[in-house]
């Protein structure tokens, strides 16, 4: 029986089976754009500034909380989500999961994981340091790492993230960080 040629234009899945790499049906290694891995890969190079601006933004947010309690909580959900969504999906290519952890993990989202782990990386990244799924993205557990060493709290990479709560997708997790530090500062206010 005589070996079939390849068909035109097939040279490149050839090339990827004969490599051994596995890529599933229907799924494109360059279905997202080139510029939001530059733009998330230049905020993982720049953790240590993004968790220092974190911070502040933080602070500022948590003394608008008096603010936020008398519009209702509710009330500015939606408008902060909007800000939200276009800011950290720029940034960091954010799934808006509403259970935000760049700051535990140097600057680069999780959910962006084609498999989306909360907790490291698979076992599926490939020599180069790339995703085993999408092969020419940069694995994001990777870059997490790389970019947490950058971070003056680094070290909260290795803290074990809660599973992902669907219920709170779409919602503002800088809304719901302001409310639980706002509780939790009152808290400590009742007990001195």
């Amino acid at each position: 029986m005589a070996d079939a040629a390849p068909k035109p234009g097939n040279a490149g899945a050839a090339a990827k089976a004969a490599s051994g790499a596995y890529t599933p049906a229907g799924v494109s290694p360059n279905r997202r754009a080139r510029r939001k891995y530059t733009i998330r890969l230049w905020a993982v190079r720049h953790s240590r500034f993004f968790e220092w601006f974190y911070r502040r933004f933080a602070d500022a947010f948590l003394l608008l909380h008096p603010l936020w309690k008398s519009i209702g909580y509710d009330r500015v959900e939606r408008p902060i989500t909007f800000i939200e969504r276009n800011v950290k999906g720029f940034l960091f290519d954010c799934r808006m999961c509403g259970q935000c952890a760049l700051s535990s993990t140097g600057m680069s989202c999780p959910m962006n994981c084609p498999k989306q782990l909360r907790n490291g990386p698979c076992g599926g990244v490939r020599a180069n340091g790339n995703c085993e799924v999408e092969p020419d993205m940069p694995c994001v557990w990777v870059q997490a790492w790389n970019g947490s060493r950058n971070m003056s709290e680094g070290d909260a990479i290795l803290k074990v993230q809660k599973p992902v709560n669907q219920s709170l997708r779409e919602t503002s997790s800088w809304l719901r960080v302001t409310a639980e530090a706002a509780a939790a500062r009152d808290a400590a206010k009742k007990e001195a």
